[in-house]
């Protein structure tokens, strides 16, 4: 893309959604896993999804998905043919809320440093 590797949005892309600040202070794995499943939206992700979203071995997200399950941060559904695992609406920002909460921390940090 010429950007010298930083992801640069397209205007008619919109910006990647995390889960929520309090619920990164996990292990990266489950982190990341939260962050595909938030940034997916409604529809959820199956297993072979979140493997291709999170850069580790399966292992590692099985355990993420096990921990994540057992902390109801994640549900999965599913029927005969297809199972999908969705993120809980707890961990998805409200994005009037979190964006505001988001621009009052980085307010309170560019008045301490005088930026």
């Amino acid at each position: 893309s010429g950007h010298g590797g930083k992801r640069i949005p397209d205007a008619g892309k919109r910006p990647r959604m995390r889960a929520r600040r309090e619920f990164r202070d996990r292990r990266d794995v489950e982190v990341e896993v939260l962050d595909a499943l938030v940034d997916r939206g409604g529809e959820g992700m199956t297993v072979f999804e979140v493997r291709a979203a999170v850069d580790t071995d399966i292992d590692d997200i099985e355990a993420a998905l096990a921990a994540l399950k057992q902390d109801n941060l994640i549900s999965v559904e599913g029927g005969d043919d297809r199972v999908v695992i969705m993120a809980d609406d707890r961990v998805i920002p409200d994005p009037d809320v979190d964006d505001h909460e988001e621009q009052g921390y980085l307010d309170a940090l560019r008045d301490r440093f005088g930026l």
